[in-house]
């Protein structure tokens, strides 16, 4: 519960005015998320759980039916996948959590939805200005291998920027809003020097290391003219990755995206640059999505 006192303190010890068996549903969806093992109704029944949590569909069903439980939204047929906050190679957890999205949730959940005979369609629901490198273009690569199979939009809500943008460049199709937008297609690697601080502060630091190169890099130095070299080195063959990677994803020239010199684009001229395809309200670009598949 230590994760989720604000929802707890929403739910225990105070009056809600709600149906028991709703309540039932609700309480057997979180229960992993609480660290609840068993739950047990007023007559001493225990409430149906699986695989230590939720296995309940927020829905309906019938007593005695096995519970439907799905870790991301369905509607009509598409599964929505949420792509918020800042987003980072291993978060653990399916879901955005505490601002951030992680790689490992994006792709469990992509390899769920496609082979979910229920869905015909998957919706990234993607707001956010991008994070980590590790793991992203692997995730890209495996997005961009499962064209194809299920028609895979983006849906911007409101902005996919630098590696969130990776992400979208993926899919069969972005839809961005007009406030919204794309690109940052770039990479940036920033080094703090406090060794000026320190001194003034004082403080003597002293690296004892094995190998030249060991503390290159660190705080407690200026970064050296050979250091930088390197460094610099690392992110021009990351963006090149980067770069080479949005081009093939949206058939663009390598050297039109290299171009964009990591600028973004404001809705309609992200459509006009490619990084897009249409300009529309997350819920006019849902609909279209469904107009397709019929």
């Amino acid at each position: 519960m230590t994760n989720f006192p604000h929802l707890a303190t929403r739910l225990f010890n105070v009056p809600i005015a709600i149906l028991p068996h709703k309540a039932e549903i609700v309480m057997a969806a979180l229960a992993d998320r609480f660290g609840i093992a068993q739950l047990f109704r007023e007559d001493g029944t225990a409430l149906a759980l699986a695989d230590g949590g939720a296995r309940a569909f927020l829905g309906e069903f019938d007593d005695g039916e096995p519970a439907r439980y799905r870790p991301y939204d369905v509607a009509e047929g598409v599964a929505r996948i949420p792509v918020e906050g800042t987003l980072v190679h291993k978060l653990g957890t399916l879901h955005p959590f505490s601002g951030m999205t992680g790689y490992d949730g994006i792709r469990a959940l992509l390899s769920m939805a496609l082979g979910d005979d229920e869905v015909r369609a998957i919706m990234l629901d993607i707001d956010s200005p991008g994070g980590e490198v590790a793991g992203c273009f692997d995730l890209c690569d495996a997005i961009y291998g499962a064209r194809g199979r299920k028609p895979i939009w983006s849906v911007l809500t409101e902005s996919a920027y630098s590696a969130a943008y990776a992400i979208a460049s993926a899919t069969d199709r972005i839809i961005v809003p007009r406030t919204g937008g794309t690109g940052s297609v770039g990479v940036i690697c920033m080094h703090v020097d406090m060794s000026q601080a320190l001194s003034r502060a004082g403080i003597d630091v002293t690296l004892i290391q094995y190998g030249a190169r060991k503390a290159d890099g660190n705080e407690f130095n200026p970064l050296s003219k050979d250091a930088l070299r390197r460094f610099q080195a690392d992110v021009d063959a990351m963006g090149e990755i980067f770069v080479r990677t949005v081009a093939r994803n949206r058939d663009l020239k390598t050297a039109a995206v290299r171009d964009t010199e990591a600028g973004t684009f404001l809705g309609a001229d992200g459509v006009d640059i490619g990084f897009a395809d249409a300009v529309m309200a997350p819920d006019e670009a849902f609909a279209s999505l469904l107009e397709e598949l019929g």
